[in-house]
């Protein structure tokens, strides 16, 4: 899967590395790389892949629900180290 891209007329380089990130994104192949960094044993693949069906399954039925992204400590009303002004 060879990806070119010819240079347009009057197209400075950094639109063209634009125009290349958004094909190679659009490829996959960031994702395929980031994806192979690391070696992942494929008992651990399965169960990732597993978890994935099971969430999709859910999601399909209607009985998950996307929350909202959890806040670590220190945000408002945080817990551990959350800055509140408690004794010392």
């Amino acid at each position: 899967m060879a990806i070119r891209i010819k240079a347009r007329s009057g197209e400075g380089t950094d639109q063209l590395m634009r125009r290349f990130k958004k094909l190679c994104e659009k490829e996959g192949l960031t994702k395929d790389i980031k994806r192979k960094e690391f070696y992942e044993k494929p008992s651990e693949r399965n169960r990732r892949n597993a978890r994935k069906s099971v969430a999709r399954r859910m999601r399909e039925q209607g009985l998950l629900i996307p929350s909202k992204p959890r806040r670590g400590p220190g945000g408002p009303g945080g817990g551990e180290g959350g800055g509140g002004g408690g004794p010392r």
